[in-house]
């Protein structure tokens, strides 16, 4: 009775294992990262222009107006018309456009 091994006896070159896994590493580059990318720095220019007077959702699901802005910070009026300040990389929707929406307004 023989044994069959599928394995490599060494010999052959590393270099279409190589080419392989640079293909690999490339479609996810395109089709992975460089989206989520491009998503983060629209998201980022989006929290840069808010405005006083645009309806916003905070990434814990608090829905607001935005009363007062400064370069890091934002302030929300919320339905009871209390005031809170949140970071602005907390705001997830700026007038229903953000992360996760395809409609632009």
């Amino acid at each position: 009775m023989k044994t069959i091994l599928l394995q490599g006896g060494g010999e052959g070159s590393p270099f279409p294992m190589l080419l392989m896994m640079a293909a690999v590493f490339g479609v996810m580059y395109f089709f992975m990262i460089r989206p989520q990318k491009k998503k983060e720095k629209e998201l980022a220019k989006m929290r840069d222009a808010i405005k006083k007077g645009d309806d916003v959702i905070t990434t814990g699901g608090i829905h607001g107006k935005v009363f007062e802005t400064d370069a890091e910070t934002v302030v929300i009026a919320i339905e009871s018309q209390a005031k809170i300040r949140l970071e602005k990389s907390s705001i997830a929707v700026i007038n229903g456009v953000g992360a996760g929406t395809a409609q632009k307004k």
